[in-house]
């Protein structure tokens, strides 16, 4: 089994800097793709960032494209989520995402992850 364990969520004031971490333990796969989903209470699971096994496809969402960074360092296994000038309205719980092959594009849609995080709670205010 796959278990991926984010960190770096908190408490911030809008305007402020996050950068959250992801690292992937146990039975782990080679050349997947990774992202990071966001959840606010009573909203679905949405899309926020992806990147290729390779690295050399990004994908981000129109509501944090020029805010969010998203990177992977192979050899630590790890995905990141940079995240500057934050808003209230990016309050949420963060999860990391990974699949299980991969997939020349960065994914955007839930189904293709196979693997999930317990998400890190992200909190911005005003």
């Amino acid at each position: 089994q796959v278990q991926l364990v984010e960190s770096g969520g908190g408490l911030v004031q809008a305007g402020g800097s996050l950068r959250l971490s992801c690292a992937a333990s146990g039975r782990t796969f080679s050349n997947v793709n990774k992202g990071w989903f966001r959840q606010a209470p009573g909203k679905e699971r949405e899309f926020v960032a992806a990147i290729s096994w390779s690295g050399g496809s990004t994908a981000y969402a129109d509501s944090v494209k020029g805010r969010f960074t998203i990177s992977r360092d192979s050899a630590e296994n790890t995905v990141y989520l940079q995240m500057n000038s934050l808003k209230p309205e990016d309050t949420a719980v963060y999860y990391c995402a990974t699949t299980r092959s991969g997939m020349p594009r960065a994914a955007r849609e839930r189904s293709d992850y196979n693997y999930w995080g317990q998400g890190t709670q992200v909190t911005v205010s005003s």
